[in-house]
């Protein structure tokens, strides 16, 4: 398979977890208590796998397609990486605080994607700070129009504080 065709994979599952990621706080104003309800058991592996999905995801374009990740691109793997390595052991171990330790991350890393990708649109942003070899203002492509690796990243994170936030333990 191409990596195009990668890039259309990974844009659909990403445009999934937007989806995701509008939906629950959606469902949370609304008081939608049985679709929260329903969620909740499956917020956390779900949250895993879309964290370990993205890894992949990232490897993948970056060791087989030849991306060369630039350095906002390092620091979002920063965060995703270690984060899909702790929810997959939080969703096997059912850690009930996991949100505690994933919620501070996925913030971290969802503001350094969503500056990337602003900086992918609007270059003039850049302060100078990106290599000028592997520059943070050029997305290797583009699906939908608007749909670039940074993009897909911030999706990412987004719906793992979504879904984290679900599984968040009941104050007594």
């Amino acid at each position: 398979m191409t990596p195009e065709t990668f890039q259309v994979f990974f844009a659909l599952l990403s445009l999934g977890a937007l989806g995701v990621a509008i939906l629950v706080p959606l469902a949370r104003l609304a008081r939608a208590r049985s679709l929260l309800d329903a969620v909740r058991p499956l917020a956390l592996p779900l949250a895993a796998v879309i964290t370990a999905t993205a890894t992949f995801g990232s490897l993948y374009f970056s060791e087989i397609a030849g991306y060369r990740p630039c350095r906002l691109c390092w620091y979002q793997r920063a965060a995703m990486y270690p984060l899909a390595a702790f929810l997959v052991a939080a969703a096997v171990r059912r850690w009930a605080w996991a949100w505690r330790a994933a919620v501070p991350v996925a913030i971290v890393g969802a503001a350094v994607a969503a500056y990337h990708w602003f900086l992918e649109r609007f270059p003039d942003l850049d302060s100078g700070s990106c290599d000028p070899t592997v520059p943070c203002t050029v997305p290797y492509f583009s699906t939908f129009g608007f749909m670039s690796l940074a993009f897909m990243a911030w999706t990412a994170f987004a719906a793992t504080i979504a879904l984290v936030t679900l599984r968040r333990a009941p104050r007594p």
